[in-house]
């Protein structure tokens, strides 16, 4: 047993040493303490926005180095209980130890799979969208469904989370919502996601109370960035503004305050109207709209590697996963076949499992592919 455990911990050694090499602690504690230097700085709010993204930034990166620094000291203090417990003859100490080595392991796995997010805009916030597609009202309440799992999921994280447009069904749930996540890699992390959705349950709509099947579709594009110099003249888009729709409330339906932007060019629409004012909403959608072409220059990019390489391009449009909540209850990743047999809980934004899965066949098919 004492071998075994041996074994464990240094196989964990090795791969928290391997994360420790990706994530560069020494440059993450340099940037730390610059960004500390820009957060004591007097004049630091008087640019809000850069402000949001100092401060935002100084908790990601000590969040990182934290987590990282705390698992090396866990498995450090895990090896002495080890030594402690052998010199002693100690069972309930080596019981622990290996409890402690269990959990040691699966915060690692959950760790290693960052080091596996080397895409260019792997690093960047996510903006998702998520529409129904075929199913009718039931499509409609599953996008409502989806988007509260992905809101759920961010939360259980403490990220931060903001809803640009929600387009009401008449009856139940959504047309289509727009919706950013803050967090380091969350791109990267959620593009995994991206693809058709299927839902098979008993539709609450039915009053024959038969079994019905809809789909939604969720798209995850990388959040753009100073850097990217995505210029969008004047000319080259119409604006439209229009009352905001939804359920009740003060303010609600009684200004033209939502706004919607065609871009001419490539006849990109996009809303916004979940902020109080037409500019706030004007600039929310310009930030989509930028978000939407950086992703369709990157897919003009791979269209032309894939016709050079001959393929048939990628597959992020087919149905990736499958939610069945009658005659049995499974939800199925059908790419990575990982599965969890607690409906209710991926609902309720537990997906890691999903998520960790989805990243890993990605690497395995980008080597693949090489």
């Amino acid at each position: 047993m004492a071998d075994d455990i041996a074994e464990k911990l240094d196989n964990l050694d090795k791969a928290l040493t391997s994360i420790e090499a990706v994530v560069d602690l020494d440059s993450k504690r340099q940037e730390i303490a610059s960004l500390q230097e820009q957060v004591a700085a007097p004049d630091l709010w008087d640019d809000q926005e850069n402000a949001q993204r100092v401060t935002s930034r100084l908790s990601a990166v000590q969040g990182e180095v934290e987590r990282v620094s705390g698992l090396r000291q866990r498995l450090d203090d895990a090896a002495v209980l080890v030594e402690l417990a052998a010199e002693e003859a100690d069972p309930d100490s080596l019981a622990e130890a290996e409890r402690e080595i269990a959990r040691l392991e699966k915060s690692i796995q959950a760790l290693e799979v960052r080091t596996l997010l080397s895409g260019e805009y792997d690093p960047r916030e996510a903006m998702v969208t998520i529409r129904a597609e075929a199913g009718g009202v039931d499509a409609a309440d599953f996008a409502s469904m989806l988007m509260r799992m992905y809101l759920r999921w961010a939360e259980r994280h403490g990220y931060s989370s903001q809803v640009f447009d929600t387009s009401y069904a008449e009856e139940a749930g959504i047309k289509s919502a727009t919706f950013q996540i803050s967090a380091p890699f969350a791109y990267g992390t959620l593009s995994v996601e991206q693809g058709t959705h299927r839902l098979v349950r008993i539709s609450p709509f039915d009053n024959q109370g038969r079994r019905q099947t809809s789909f939604a579709g969720v798209e995850v594009l990388p959040v753009t960035e100073e850097t990217d110099h995505i210029d969008i003249p004047e000319a080259d888009i119409r604006v439209d503004v229009f009352r905001s729709s939804g359920p009740g409330g003060q303010s609600v339906n009684t200004t033209d305050s939502a706004v919607r932007i065609t871009h001419l060019p490539t006849g990109i629409v996009v809303s916004c109207q979940n902020e109080k004012s037409q500019l706030q909403n004007k600039a929310a959608a310009l930030r989509v709209l930028q978000a939407r072409l950086l992703e369709k220059a990157r897919k003009d990019r791979e269209a032309e590697m894939n016709a050079l390489k001959g393929d048939g391009g990628n597959s992020w449009g087919a149905q990736m996963r499958s939610y069945v909540l009658q005659p049995y209850q499974m939800v199925k990743d059908l790419r990575t076949d990982y599965e969890e047999g607690n409906p209710d809980a991926v609902f309720d934004g537990s997906i890691d499992g999903f998520i960790d899965a989805g990243i890993r066949w990605r690497k395995r098919t980008e080597t693949a592919d090489a």
